[in-house]
């Protein structure tokens, strides 16, 4: 199967990401600069240290975890990709669709990262009590 993008260093990236594992964590700082700045819909926070403990905390909660990116886009030092995250939760197996825009340091590490997705759509309305009333909620601000 063909890289989905010719950049290495995009390929390393997304590389990393579909091969995600709590071991692989350790070769975080081949892929993210030492001083990286990361944002997603519940965390902001800048360093290597910060960034594993985020990905750390996701293997602690939920089962299963796995990204497969979608696209890949790159231009000089910017990258943007769309990806699915599938994970289990308990018996329920859910994906969130989402989106990375990324810039790389002059050592073709990524120095920041800001991850998009609906945290209502994507997470929220798939949990039995609480996506019951975001739905709702939904309805009734569509009205």
């Amino acid at each position: 199967m063909p890289a989905l993008h010719p950049d290495p260093r995009v390929a390393r990236v997304v590389a990393f990401y579909e091969r995600l594992t709590p071991d692989s964590l350790g070769t975080l700082a081949e892929v993210y600069a030492p001083g990286a700045r990361f944002k997603d819909p519940f965390n902001e926070v800048q360093g290597l240290d910060a960034i594993r403990a985020i990905f750390t905390h996701m293997f602690q909660q939920v089962q299963a975890p796995r990204f497969v990116v979608l696209t890949a886009v790159a231009e000089d030092a910017q990258c943007f990709l769309t990806w699915d995250f599938h994970f289990q939760t308990g018996d329920k197996a859910l994906t969130i669709h989402g989106a990375s825009h990324l810039r790389f340091d002059g050592g073709g590490r990524v120095a920041w990262h800001r991850d998009y997705w609906d945290a209502a759509e994507e997470l929220y309305e798939k949990l039995p009590v609480l996506g019951s009333l975001m739905r709702w909620l939904k309805r009734r601000a569509s009205r």
